[in-house]
């Protein structure tokens, strides 16, 4: 089997990684597991308990990067044939090893688009005022351009159905000619 590459999708709160990423698995099928790191955090106690004023958990990076690490065994046994594969699914990147990942995908909405998708979801004023200053000043691309190569940040809007369908198909353009040079190699 060929190798895949791993892929990171983040952004903002409510921009729409998980949709994205789901939509991304089943376009890329078999070989690729979609991760929301969200999950992760909860499900193996990755955190130092809940922020009653946030309404979100205190991660712990050190207990989530270990949760991670088994994700990506080829990474830790060179003699492993099968690589990557894993699309993670989180609000913001620099915690990740730039050794997992081939592609940061950062996708962005238009903020009044924003506001409203934190309305929905019942965010405190708090909350939703600060993830949407934190679009409008670029927080999170900014912190992929720094965290990675900037050959490997993607930046794709995702305010429309149709970004998203523009954003899928761009990434998938882009897997296919990662496969295929990784073939040749």
């Amino acid at each position: 089997m060929s190798p895949l590459p791993n892929i990171l999708i983040t952004g903002t709160p409510g921009t729409g990684k998980t949709t994205f990423s789901q939509m991304l698995v089943e376009s890329l099928g078999e070989g690729f597991k979609n991760v929301n790191v969200g999950d992760v955090v909860k499900d193996e106690k990755a955190h130092n308990g809940w922020d009653e004023e946030w309404e979100a958990w205190n991660v712990d990076e050190d207990k989530l990067l270990d949760a991670l690490d088994p994700l990506f065994p080829a990474l830790n046994a060179p003699s492993s044939s099968s690589k990557g594969g894993v699309i993670l699914d989180y609000h913001t990147c620099d915690i990740f090893p730039e050794r997992w990942i081939d592609l940061v995908v950062v996708l962005r909405c238009d903020h009044s688009v924003l506001w409203e998708r934190l309305e929905a979801r019942k965010y405190p004023l708090k909350k939703i005022q600060e993830n949407n200053e934190a679009e409008i000043m670029e927080t999170v691309l900014s912190e992929a351009q720094e965290s990675y190569s900037p050959s490997i940040v993607l930046e794709l809007p995702s305010t429309e159905h149709s970004d998203m369908e523009a954003a899928l198909d761009k990434v998938k353009e882009w897997v296919e000619t990662w496969v295929e040079k990784k073939k040749s190699e």
